[in-house]
């Protein structure tokens, strides 16, 4: 959402670099450029106005003066002030010391507060929580089939005495709800709310009666982040007349310009808790402000990669993965294919490589980056016996035929695959627990010796030739396989045009510091 927004940002400040003091007309030209950005992006101009005046005023005093590096020093104010637009501190949500935690949406007709209901729910069950959904939007066509359709999916109960579709009192089913959750010890209730196309005051009364009657610890107003500038005249509507704690934003995945979460909290001074960010209802984490601000200054999202990584690679495999390698045992197919999966299971691969710092200027790439091609792998992979798994070699040119049929691709697919498999485990096999030519890791020539097998430090070196052509020729080929392997799985080289990661330049992930990644991939990439 926020990727033209990040660019022009980045832009305009990029203009700074290089000056080694900072003239009231550079600061002028950079706020100019930033303060059209967030028109743009659809940011109300009141929260436009105030961002801009605090950013000059800061960059125009002491604290740039008299430091060092002056673009750096307005990089650091541009994105201290974001974080507070943006809210501050992350917000937190009030619990009851006496459960059930009673937690009531609302928000307009359309801006997924039913589907959020569960995100929610889920999110709250793999905190350790035993939530519980009240089916209380009984206007809206089958919103009571869609939320325990939706709960369901997410292993949670639901509450749905009424049927809906205008039968019902809204009032009594959330009473009732909060009463059942009591009596079964859920420790959090969520109550969906019924929303109109528009604001109107039998929606608001409805929401107050709903509110007065059950009490709420908190009552979160759910916002299209789609939907710009209006969202803060809407948020506005909301906390006037029911009155709200916090906001989720939902679509936060979308291409829309972003204005919401820049907008709502600045206009209604209550803090963005959650965010949606896709159509699955994994899709689904903590607003933090620093964060945010870092990803739209293209400084990445390392902390919720990590949590990320944390919440869905196996443990167990990871140490069992680390110890084979530390053991001088070599990397099959089956090792693979293993890691494959567990990336898969972090999500899209291509936000993951979106919450790395410096990403922006590879988006391109990234969207080229072609998701599916890691079924086809899997499908290859698994096409496979457990001997050829083990012992690549085995492979000749009927099994790959074989393979190929069984996988559904083509044998070129298959010759590709294996290539890069090749080049995966040559660069296991370097590595020996490190990143070779990476200072004080194993292998590098200094520091501590890895265990097991010595990694090799180059291509071993055959004595010349006494026939110059013939000697000539094996440095044309020895030169030629240098650079062949500077292009390996893991190092950003050209993919083959139709290949398994998209056909284009892979990013160049060389500036990237390996100990700020999941600790279980700081291996692949020489980290600690």
């Amino acid at each position: 959402m926020f990727n033209n927004l990040s660019d022009r940002i980045t832009a305009s400040l990029k203009g700074l670099r290089g000056h080694g003091r900072l003239s009231e007309a550079d600061v002028d030209k950079t706020i100019r450029e930033i303060r059209r950005a967030l028109l743009d992006a659809d940011v109300a101009v009141p929260v436009v106005r105030e961002f801009t005046g605090k950013v000059r005023e800061r960059a125009l005093g002491e604290e740039v003066s008299k430091a060092l590096n002056p673009a750096q020093q307005v990089v650091k104010i541009v994105h201290d002030e974001l974080i507070q637009v943006l809210g501050g501190a992350t917000g937190e949500l009030h619990w009851s010391k006496n459960p059930p935690t009673v937690i009531m949406l609302a928000g307009l007709q359309g801006a997924g507060k039913t589907t959020l209901a569960g995100k929610l729910a889920k999110w709250m069950k793999d905190q350790g929580h035993t939530p519980m959904l009240v089916a209380a939007d009984l206007q809206r066509p089958n919103a009571v089939t869609q939320l325990q359709i939706v709960g369901e999916r997410a292993g949670v109960p639901v509450f749905a005495p009424e049927p809906g579709n205008g039968v019902g009192n809204p009032v009594l089913v959330a009473m009732n709800g909060v009463s059942n959750a009591q009596f079964q010890q859920h420790d959090v209730v969520i109550v969906d709310t019924a929303g109109r196309l528009g604001v109107d005051e039998e929606m608001m009364q409805q929401a107050r009666d709903i509110r007065d009657a059950i009490h709420p610890h908190d009552t979160l107003f759910v916002v299209d982040a789609m939907i710009g500038q209006d969202a803060a005249r809407v948020a506005e509507a909301f906390r006037d007349g029911v009155g709200f704690t916090g906001v989720v934003l939902s679509k936060l995945d979308g291409d829309a310009r972003g204005g919401a979460a820049l907008s709502i909290t600045g206009v209604t001074e209550r803090p963005i808790l959650f965010a949606s960010t896709g159509e699955q209802l994994g899709d689904f984490e903590r607003f933090h402000p620093d964060r945010m601000a870092g990803r739209i200054l293209d400084m990445g999202d390392v902390m919720s990669l990590i949590e990320q990584a944390e919440r869905t690679f196996d443990q167990a495999q990871a140490e069992k993965m680390a110890g084979k390698l530390a053991s001088g045992e070599d990397f099959t197919l089956d090792d693979f294919l293993t890691q494959m999966q567990q990336l898969k299971n972090m999500g899209s691969l291509k936000k993951m490589l979106g919450m790395l710092p410096n990403m922006g200027q590879y988006r391109e790439q990234l969207e080229s980056f072609d998701e599916s091609s890691i079924g086809r792998i899997e499908a290859m992979i698994q096409s496979m016996t457990p001997a050829e798994r083990r012992d690549p070699k085995l492979i000749n040119g009927s099994r790959r035929a074989r393979i190929a049929k069984g996988s559904g691709t083509s044998v070129g697919e298959i010759n590709q695959l294996l290539e890069r498999f090749k080049q995966a485990q040559q660069m296991m096999r370097s590595m020996g627990g490190g990143m070779p030519g990476m200072p004080g890791m194993p292998g590098a020539g200094f520091g501590k010796k890895s265990r097991g097998r010595q990694a090799p430090q180059g291509p071993k070196k055959k004595a010349k030739s006494k026939n110059p052509a013939k000697a000539a020729r094996e440095l044309a080929e020895a030169e030629k396989k240098a650079q062949e392997s500077k292009g390996s799985a893991f190092g950003g080289g050209q993919v083959p045009q139709g290949g398994h990661f998209g056909g284009g330049q892979m990013p160049d992930l060389s500036d990237i510091d390996p100990n700020q990644l999941p600790k279980e991939l700081r291996g692949m990439f020489g980290g600690r």
